[in-house]
């Protein structure tokens, strides 16, 4: 048993949408959430500039005596999460995108991921595809733009709208009836996307699967949380504590901090 947080972090606030699974699934557990908005998007970056930046996440969560890490960000996980295993004992959980239930549910043999530069350039990302999709059609969209437009509270803005039409058009021409969203950003964008989306399409993320991974791995190593009392949460944001605060509701405090 162990009353130590959980800690999550990511590339900006997208992560959040992880926080938000992970708390449903594990209700009584003390969680610290780090957003590193001020070098997001991360999937611009290269693979030595995001270990760096992972590291420096890490360090930080674990200053706070963090049990296990939650590395809450597609990009993140697929360049970093091999390094930060082979040099921290802590566990980590990573994302990525959700290929595989996509891949075998798919009737049109054709699918979308919608993610970054950073993920789908990958070698996870490619070994995935490859394991599990070299069948069917994957029409890969790197969404520029979106990131950056959520993190400045953009998110129903007209732009975001034309970007995601721009970047779903290849993807509805294919006939696609799963969509991938291979960011923690992108959940955020599910009520604009059943706009745009045919009913037929679904909409897949790697949110509850990661909740449930994080349970699993807390059991195994005997790191539960046993207490019935209600958690502590803290968020830190380098970016617009305002931003993020819209996106979690009243009743959850972000303090800004200078990281």
């Amino acid at each position: 048993m162990s009353i130590e947080p959980i800690g999550i972090f990511d590339s900006g606030i997208g992560g959040t949408s992880i926080w938000k699974e992970i708390h449903a699934v594990l209700p009584f557990e003390n969680t610290i959430y780090l957003a590193d908005s001020i070098n997001a998007p991360y999937g611009l970056k290269s693979k030595q500039d995001i270990i760096d930046l992972s590291v420096k996440n890490t360090e930080f969560l674990l200053n706070k005596n963090c049990k296990l890490i939650v590395v809450a960000c597609n990009t993140a996980t697929t360049n970093a999460i091999d390094y930060l295993r082979h040099n921290y004992k802590v566990p980590f959980i990573g994302i990525e995108p959700a290929i595989k239930p996509a891949a075998l549910k798919t009737q049109n043999r054709a699918i979308g991921i919608l993610a970054t530069k950073g993920t789908l350039s990958s070698a996870l990302f490619s070994k995935t595809a490859t394991l599990f999709a070299s069948n069917i059609q994957v029409v890969e969209q790197i969404g520029d733009g979106i990131v950056e437009l959520i993190e400045e509270g953009k998110l129903h803005s007209d732009e975001m709208k034309s970007l995601l039409k721009l970047y779903l058009k290849p993807m509805l021409e294919a006939n696609i009836d799963y969509l991938v969203l291979g960011c923690t950003h992108y959940p955020y964008l599910i009520p604009l996307l059943l706009e745009l989306l045919p009913n037929h399409v679904k909409i897949i993320d790697s949110g509850e699967a990661v909740a449930r991974q994080t349970k699993a791995v807390l059991e195994q190593k005997q790191l539960i949380n046993t207490q019935r009392t209600i958690p502590k949460t803290l968020f830190f944001t380098n970016g617009h504590p305002e931003v993020m605060q819209q996106l979690l509701g009243p009743g959850l405090k972000v303090q800004h901090l200078h990281f």
